[in-house]
């Protein structure tokens, strides 16, 4: 199957130009295509899957995947759908990001292959144009009308939109019209949030070089209320496991909404879709299997085979009882009062949220509920459970 069709079928490709021509190329020829990832932190998370499943499936149909991490863009931030400025890092700290993420996003792809991944940093040629340059280059090329009327500004402009995030659309079409002119990159990937940014990066290709490019985006993953996924109740859902461990990880997919199972598992896996439907086919009994599934199948894209296992063996223990293959953590005996123990193991994202979680009966020490803010913790290890689907046996040290 054209792998345009095979994205297309599992729910990969939201928005596109030029269809039926992107298509007879991808059948026709290897194609060089990218996405770009902002080193706005020093880990990618679940938001960014979609993406990255993108061109792992077109490397898998033998075109070559280039992923951009944006030293640059990056000291700018993507004004898209934000009601204030991202927050300033240091240079350091950038570069820290971008190794980081370098290194995570290699860890995805085939590495015995003719068409391996490609890692690029836009801070490597952007940082050496002269401003006029870049405005040559682009200034004639972009309507401010269009660029302004696309939508991707419209949070911003209420409060203040800086000249600063104004130059981000631009400095990204430069991106693909550049991997354009050196990697003859026809083909640039993306979240759906991020269209307008793509687009114009083709008409700029189009109408500066005459010559035909295309785009595609993924759909944003969301919840059944709209919102989007890959927000826990302690943030972000990290890709990397020092800030998201394998088991809140595991536990984070296996706790999805009984109507996304299937969406999920159609974007986020690279099970055959015969068998998805066959997993997804049943209720009850059956469907929380397939939400283990799903749970297993993620995380080993993700962490590794033996990291799912892991965290599906603690799984298991913890909601069946095994207290030795439950996940672990650790407290310190300074943290026994029951209110600080919660906020210390990242069980509640406050005092305030903490107090409210013992008064609803929502904690469990051995099984006991704890019903007074007072209550001191055990001094030698015990089981704590937060609600029915957050369970660790904390050790102490």
């Amino acid at each position: 199957m054209n792998v345009f069709n095979e994205m297309k079928e599992r729910g990969l490709i939201y928005q596109t130009i030029y269809e039926d021509e992107m298509k007879e190329l991808l059948e026709k020829e290897r194609v060089v295509c990218y996405c770009g990832f902002d080193p706005t932190a020093d880990s990618l998370h679940v938001g960014h899957l979609a993406s990255i499943l993108q061109l792992i499936r077109m490397q898998r149909a033998g075109h070559t995947p280039i992923a951009l991490i944006g030293g640059a863009t990056g000291r700018i931030g993507d004004p898209t759908g934000r009601n204030d400025m991202r927050p300033m890092i240091t240079q350091e700290q950038r570069d820290e990001n971008v190794r980081k993420i370098k290194e995570q996003l290699e860890g995805f792809f085939d590495k015995n292959v003719p068409n391996k991944l490609v890692v690029v940093n836009n801070d490597d040629w952007i940082s050496k144009l002269s401003y006029v340059e870049f405005l040559n280059i682009v200034g004639l090329n972009m309507s401010v009308n269009k660029m302004l009327s696309s939508g991707c500004f419209e949070q911003r402009m209420e409060n203040g939109l800086s000249f600063l995030e104004f130059n981000y659309m631009p400095m990204q079409a430069y991106d693909f019209w550049y991997l354009f002119k050196n990697y003859d990159c026809k083909i640039e990937l993306g979240g759906s949030d991020q269209w307008a940014n793509i687009l114009a990066g083709a008409e700029l290709i189009r109408k500066k070089e005459n010559k035909p490019v295309y785009c595609m985006t993924t759909p944003l993953l969301t919840k059944a209320d709209g919102t989007k996924m890959g927000k826990s109740s302690g943030g972000a859902v990290w890709l990397d496991r020092e800030k998201f461990s394998d088991y809140d990880f595991f536990q984070y997919f296996r706790n999805i909404e009984d109507s996304k199972v299937e969406e999920v598992f159609r974007i986020l896996t690279l099970l055959p879709l015969d068998e998805i439907k066959e997993i997804c086919a049943g209720t009850g009994k059956a469907l929380n299997q397939a939400k283990e599934r799903l749970a297993y199948e993620v995380t080993k894209l993700v962490r590794g085979e033996e990291s799912a296992r892991t965290a599906m063996t603690q799984a298991r223990a913890a909601f069946g009882g095994d207290v030795a293959e439950m996940p672990e953590v650790e407290l310190s005996k300074e943290n026994l009062n029951i209110i600080d123990c919660l906020v210390a193991l990242e069980f509640a994202t406050s005092r305030g949220d903490a107090k409210k979680l013992v008064q609803g009966g929502g904690v469990k020490v051995n099984d006991e509920t704890v019903t007074s803010l007072d209550y001191t913790c055990p001094t030698t290890d015990f089981v704590l459970k937060k609600g029915k689907k957050n369970i660790v046996k904390v050790n102490i040290k």
